[in-house]
């Protein structure tokens, strides 16, 4: 791999540091050529402190260590996506990451539409005359309890099926929408999120 370590004057290039399972970017840190050799060596990542004016392994000191998965470069060979394992916290404030977020796998819409979805199940546990939203219907699955939303998963899934037996592409995408939307609100009324599932493919892959 070609790096440009020499483009900037002090020899540094930024080293992007992802989560490789969650893709949650964790921090920012240098690197210069010893840094890269010395991260590909031990496996763990390892920057060049301008703090500290030396070499600086992450957990060094906390034993949180960013394991090593990968190192990418950018189109300019100047910049370095580090794919890593991380091993407890990366901030040294104790956060998951510099940015202060959890580190956890994000499903883009998916996981919006799981935080509306948990709203209003939030909401169905509140007496109907104090409700913001009195015609919510993902509220009044949740009102009519377990046996309701288990059957309303089953007739969408249904309807899946037979679609997926015609020609109709829209409606086989839209009856397909509605599943995995009910599905999302099933998972939420048993106390799950779509993340658990994905856990459990994960461990079967």
């Amino acid at each position: 791999m070609n790096i440009d370590f020499d483009k900037n004057n002090d020899g540094l290039v930024p080293a992007i540091i992802q989560d490789a399972t969650t893709k949650k970017v964790l921090m920012l840190g240098y690197m210069n050529e010893e840094a890269y050799l010395k991260t590909n060596e031990t496996k763990k990542v390892t920057f060049y402190s301008r703090t500290k004016n030396r070499l600086w392994t992450k957990g060094e000191e906390s034993g949180n260590f960013l394991h090593l998965v990968s190192i990418k470069n950018d189109c300019d060979n100047d910049t370095l996506l580090v794919m890593v394992n991380p091993q407890g916290p990366t901030c040294h404030k104790g956060t998951d990451t510099c940015w202060g977020e959890k580190n956890e796998a994000s499903f883009g819409f998916l996981s919006d539409l799981e935080g509306v979805i948990a709203q209003r199940k939030k909401m169905s546990e509140v007496e109907p005359e104090l409700r913001k939203d009195k015609d919510s219907y993902v509220v009044s699955l949740f009102d009519k309890g377990m046996n309701k939303i288990a059957q309303k998963v089953g007739e969408e899934a249904v309807e899946v099926v037979i679609e997926a037996k015609d020609n109709d592409e829209n409606l086989f995408l839209n009856e397909s929408a509605d599943l995995l939307f009910h599905y999302l609100i099933l998972l939420k009324a048993k106390g799950y999120e779509l993340k658990d599932v994905v856990k459990v493919l994960e461990e079967r892959h």
